[in-house]
């Protein structure tokens, strides 16, 4: 009894004080955290990349960029999920070890529009230039908005060794000389050039 009571008491003290209750469910937070994120930094299967993953080239990465940018993954998953009815229609699922050199990675869970995580090589880049610009011409019944401005805007080469040489910090493996190429791989490059050039790599990889 007395036991009980000691037990009620103290939840009774959690259960009043804003303060203690807000530290432990920090540190519940904190805890199981740790518990599911950390063993994966040791797992093979989510730190190494499947074989003939390749680092993204110059323009691919710029593509990538604008990618972000303009909120593409708003509507688009790059994780095909290992259900039948998933794999049936966009491909093999998605693996840990074909995104290890994205920082950060584009899964997301909203499909809106088609996955494109095994988007590369199934379209012609003039598909990809034509829907980037007007979808409703190849796919009249597309909610998806145009972009035709990406096609008057070039790709910045300036930018580039900077970011080859952020993504070298957290272990993508480019070279120097890949870095000191990086501006030159892009000149005269639009973004839509980018955009293309990045779609046509997507899930490239696993086939």
């Amino acid at each position: 009894m007395a036991n009980t009571n000691h037990a009620v008491a103290g939840h009774e003290k959690i259960e009043t004080s804003n303060f203690l209750m807000i530290v432990l469910v920090l540190l519940t937070v904190v805890v199981g955290g740790i518990v599911e994120i950390v063993p994966l930094f040791f797992q093979r299967s989510t730190t190494q990349p499947v074989e003939g993953l390749k680092p993204y080239t110059a323009l691919q990465l710029a593509g990538r960029d604008v990618y972000i940018r303009e909120g593409c993954y708003n509507c688009h998953s790059q994780m095909i999920r290992p259900f039948r009815a998933e794999t049936m229609r966009y491909g093999h699922y998605s693996v840990a070890g074909e995104f290890v050199y994205d920082h950060p990675f584009q899964w997301g869970s909203k499909r809106t529009g088609p996955d494109l995580q095994r988007v590369g090589g199934k379209y012609s880049d003039e598909w990809h230039r034509i829907h980037m610009t007007n979808p409703r011409d190849l796919v009249p019944e597309s909610n998806m908005p145009a972009y035709p401005w990406l096609a008057k805007s070039n790709v910045n080469p300036a930018d580039m060794a900077p970011k080859f040489r952020a993504l070298r910090t957290v272990g993508v493996p480019y070279t120097d000389d890949d870095i000191a190429k990086a501006g030159d791989e892009v000149k005269g490059k639009t973004e839509l050039d980018a955009v293309i050039a990045y779609l046509q790599v997507m899930g490239t990889a696993l086939k």
